[in-house]
């Protein structure tokens, strides 16, 4: 399950190792586009600060060094790599959503194709198979779609749409987000709502082309049995585990770690 530390600087090496690693994921499984696309997570120490992607930085070359320290409150950089600047519109929706929900500690947000093409429908997906159910009742949909972020009511908006429990979310015309008590697990849920959207237009393509196919959707009962049995933080933190040991392996020895010996807290001083 989660690994505990005895210090704040091991958990906070971790925590930005494994942050690196989830990009170059993500990176492999084509959630890139442009500069678009950021993911957050929590500080161990100082749970106002969050750690974020540099602006411009190719998600499979990520590596723990390049990360940025802000403060969520003000979005003052206040550690890590200064070389460069965080996304802005990703800094106002994640910001957003750490502060209204003190549960999640890491945040993912991309532009993927299924994502964005199940978007327009402005729904929510059936369980349609057992993976997906670990989502059950946990996908929130944000059907307003107000342009790209570059004010902190629009991120409000969508913390607002994520609600208090949701774990993931469906953005009208945008993508996609997660969310997680680790980035391991808020990465592997992304990739989870990903899968989802693209079967769910497979199926939905199916059965437009044969409206004689009937579609069988998993109860409420048996989905949220599937729930129970394999939602837990420490479940899902395994579940990232495989993909995440593939990327360390890929990069080779010591490649996604460089520079987190690098990556202190100043506070903006």
């Amino acid at each position: 399950g989660i690994p505990e530390f005895s210090t704040y600087e091991e958990h906070r090496k971790h925590i930005l190792i494994h942050t690196a690693a989830v990009f170059r994921d993500f990176s492999r499984k084509g959630f890139t586009e442009g500069q678009s696309g950021h993911i957050s997570v929590r500080d161990p120490e100082f749970e106002h600060y969050i750690w974020m992607n540099p602006l411009g930085k190719h998600f499979g070359l990520m590596t723990a060094g390049d990360l940025i320290c802000l403060d969520v409150n003000t979005g003052k950089v206040v550690g890590g790599n200064k070389s460069k600047p965080a996304n802005a519109a990703g800094f106002l929706i994640h910001s957003e959503i750490h502060k209204a929900r003190p549960d999640v500690h890491a945040i993912c947000h991309a532009h993927t194709d299924a994502g964005r093409t199940w978007s327009v429908f402005a729904k929510g997906l059936d369980m349609l198979n057992q993976d997906i159910c670990i989502l059950h009742n946990s996908i929130a949909v944000y059907n307003s779609y107000g342009g790209i972020v570059f004010a902190a009511e629009e991120g409000r908006n969508i913390a607002q749409a994520l609600g208090p429990k949701n774990k993931t979310a469906i953005l009208l015309n945008h993508g996609l987000l997660s969310t997680g008590s680790t980035v391991d697990e808020a990465g592997f849920l992304f990739g989870l709502l990903d899968r989802g959207c693209a079967i769910q237009l497979t199926v939905e393509t199916a059965r437009a082309g044969n409206p004689a196919l009937v579609k069988h959707i998993i109860t409420d009962e048996e989905a949220e049995y599937n729930f129970k049995m394999s939602s837990e933080k420490n479940i899902l933190y395994r579940e990232a585990q495989p993909d995440l040991d593939y990327e360390f392996a890929m990069a080779g020895l010591g490649v996604i770690e460089r520079g987190v010996e690098n990556m202190k807290i100043d506070h903006g001083e």
